[in-house]
């Protein structure tokens, strides 16, 4: 995507990640308790964030196989939270004015 908007700024190349926004991924945070094998009594947490598409999340499933195969660790419990960034304005007419919410 490229010339996106007027002014000064026509011409250069979107950001990647607003056109991903655009194209309907959002923020995905992931939380994962684990276990290491050299200290199995004492759960750890990791935190992970990036744009993802709800509801297949594929980058999140991309991660944890890269983790099911790379990392000594024994995942306990996965816990994610998923926010679309760009939403649809709200829009109401208010006494013939246009109101934005």
């Amino acid at each position: 995507m490229t010339g996106v908007g007027t002014g000064s700024g026509a011409g250069r190349a979107a950001d990647p990640d607003f056109v991903r926004r655009l194209q309907g991924q959002g923020l995905l945070t992931a939380e994962i308790a684990y276990w290491m094998p050299d200290h199995p009594s004492l759960l750890q947490q990791f935190i992970w964030q990036t744009l993802d598409e709800a509801p297949r999340f594929p980058a999140l499933s991309r991660f944890l196989d890269h983790w099911r195969r790379e990392v000594e660790a024994t995942i306990h419990e996965i816990r994610i939270a998923h926010a679309a960034l760009l939403k649809p304005a709200e829009v109401r007419l208010v006494d013939g004015i246009i109101r934005l919410h």
